[in-house]
């Protein structure tokens, strides 16, 4: 079974960016609008994947990915996404053994940047940036199948 640990942080200034290891553009959208389930279809560079996941329970929850045909993620982005896509670029970031996933969005969630840290266990310690943030794991507005529904630009 395929467990997602993830921490999510918003980020604070530009001092990341001298760390990027590399960058991916990224658009996804999202097939269901059901509470227990999220099915998302997601388009990353030249490859495409389909993505089940389970309801979040703390920073825990199940999650399954498989590679499908980029022509098929596309279809299935335009004909069946049941909100906006997601797009932005997400950027990668080594920082004192861990690697990090920082998230530059564009479109109606521009000027959000967040930064997600999997870990293999609950308990697993790291080390914060100095360019991390407040936490936001537990806050379901920044959950990305929100994010499409309740865009940043609608926020007061």
């Amino acid at each position: 079974m395929a467990i997602e640990i993830e921490r999510k942080f918003l980020v604070v200034g530009e001092a990341w960016r001298d760390q990027v290891e590399d960058e991916t553009r990224l658009v996804q959208g999202y097939l269901t609008e059901d509470a227990h389930i999220t099915v998302r279809v997601r388009i990353r560079g030249d490859t495409a994947w389909l993505s089940l996941k389970g309801k979040t329970q703390g920073i825990c929850r199940l999650e399954f990915e498989y590679p499908i045909p980029i022509d098929d993620a596309e279809t299935l982005l335009r004909e069946l996404a049941v909100s906006p896509l997601i797009e932005k670029t997400r950027y990668r970031v080594r920082h004192a053994g861990h690697l990090w996933e920082l998230d530059v969005f564009a479109g109606a969630n521009a000027g959000l940047v967040l930064a997600e840290l999997e870990l293999k266990d609950l308990d697993e310690t790291f080390v914060r940036p100095d360019w991390l943030g407040a936490e936001v794991s537990n806050d379901p507005r920044y959950f990305n199948v929100n994010l499409a529904r309740h865009p940043y630009c609608d926020w007061s």
